[in-house]
């Protein structure tokens, strides 16, 4: 016992190591981290006070156990046996295929992330950009809401800032839960993602395992009241206009709920802008017949430098107008109980009805519809005439007017469309620039709904 035992330093660093390691995850880890989250529930116990509506405990729960949660449920426990017979390999192999997708959908949601990050950067990532508006907001409706229902924000989707202003502009109400595509898969803004509550899916994936790990993920998250955010039309819009719902994930949140359980209600939410600034790329996507959007990174950080060199200068100017207006809410549990045949694809159809309804009319669009419905090139008098007319046939929708002035937003929208070479004044009329017409109509079918509308009242 007491022979003294020679070895090699680098053995000696090694063992001291290995047993360092096992000390901290053995003793300190759990104790750290039993500290961390204690802290971390009294916060988010102090935050839900504030919160209309509260974080609920399935959100906060550890990514781990949500995992294990998710991979043997009966559901997934049957897909995955079915799985393993269709393709011929073991049901462990079919398993750990369930496993990794769960390990890609699941979030890992932290309210530090959220709260102290992502609304401080959105608010002044928003204002930054914009000159934000709130639209039609009917407070006492959605105060009426259930405590206990499961709130879903309904958007169109216009442009991938949708989700930085809808996220500060709910951030009082509660922490919302997004489904985004593989565009945020990438490092390391993946990690990032998770953190504020965001699950990623394969919009397009024909994988019935992978379909069922996510139809259980997106039942789980409803019923436990996780307050989510989605947009049925499942993608940009390439032309400017609503697009037809897609049924996948309302049909998730519909069909997996638990039958007793705890009703959903819908905000429908209609979002606006005088400027997208992914609009040329996604005009050329529709004009070439896809949904690829030739977007690298060189480009984004390219308009990042030069909107910087512009503020450094002094010559920065904001992009225009964005406007968010909230509709009614649509509780699921009356909608069923009013239109028992409708399915999910009526409920699809109402809720886009309703987002159409509450489209916010900026000045661009009202200018970019009046220049395109033109026969001819208008004269700035005319311009203002055109916008009269628009703004009298559409009195429901949420008209923001700069200044209360419907001059004014002739004159804003014919400058920012100027500035950007969509139009040039010749002779003392507007002349469309001819390669940029598609994009004017982009802008100008973003509220061509809502005159379909009124000519069918």
């Amino acid at each position: 016992m007491g022979q003294t035992v020679e070895m090699p330093l680098w053995a000696l660093v090694l063992l001291v190591g290995f047993a360092a390691v096992t000390f901290a995850s053995h003793f300190l880890f759990p104790s750290v981290r039993w500290f961390l989250r204690r802290r971390l529930e009294r916060a988010v116990a102090k935050l839900n006070t504030r919160l209309q509506r509260p974080i609920e405990p399935f959100k906060l729960a550890r990514r781990y156990d949500m995992i294990q949660r998710l991979i043997y449920d009966p559901e997934v426990s049957r897909a995955i046996a079915a799985h393993a017979q269709a393709e011929g390999v073991p049901e462990n192999v079919a398993f750990e295929k369930a496993r990794r997708y769960a390990r890609e959908i699941v979030p890992s949601f932290s309210a530090t992330a959220y709260f102290g990050i992502a609304i401080k950067l959105a608010k002044w990532l928003s204002r930054s950009l914009y000159r934000v508006r709130l639209g039609h907001f009917d407070e006492e409706a959605l105060a009426r809401v259930d405590r206990e229902a499961t709130v879903v924000f309904v958007m169109n989707h216009r442009s991938n800032m949708d989700y930085v202003l809808v996220t500060w502009l709910a951030a009082e109400r509660s922490a919302l839960s997004y489904a985004v595509g593989e565009w945020a898969r990438v490092w390391p803004l993946s990690h990032l993602i998770k953190a504020m509550g965001a699950y990623f899916i394969r919009r397009k994936s024909r994988n019935d395992l992978y379909r069922r790990v996510l139809a259980r993920y997106v039942g789980m998250a409803t019923d436990g009241g996780v307050t989510q955010a989605m947009f049925p039309e499942g993608g940009l819009s390439l032309d400017g206009a609503l697009q037809p719902p897609k049924l996948g994930l309302l049909s998730y949140m519909v069909e997996e709920r638990s039958v007793q359980g705890r009703d959903v209600v819908f905000v429908p939410v209609a979002i606006n802008y005088d400027r997208v600034f992914e609009d040329r790329l996604l005009v050329a996507a529709g004009q070439a017949g896809g949904r690829r959007f030739p977007a690298r990174i060189s480009v984004v950080a390219r308009f990042v430098l030069n909107q910087i060199w512009l503020r450094l200068k002094g010559k920065y100017h904001r992009h225009g107008y964005a406007a968010v207006s909230f509709g009614a809410p649509v509780s699921l549990a009356e909608f069923q109980r009013d239109y028992p045949a409708a399915g999910v694809r009526g409920l699809a159809q109402l809720l886009m009805r309703r987002i159409g309804e509450q489209v916010p009319v900026l000045p661009v669009p009202l200018v970019a519809r009046a220049l395109i419905m033109a026969e001819e090139p208008l004269s700035r008098e005319a311009v203002d005439k055109a916008v009269t007319r628009m703004l009298d046939a559409v009195p429901r929708a949420h008209v923001h007017m700069p200044r209360d002035n419907q001059g004014y937003a002739a004159r804003f929208g014919i400058q920012v469309l100027r500035k950007r070479g969509m139009i040039v004044e010749r002779q003392g009329v507007f002349t469309v620039v001819e390669k940029e017409r598609a994009v004017l109509a982009y802008y100008a079918a973003s509220i061509a709904h809502l005159f379909r509308i009124r000519s069918e009242e």
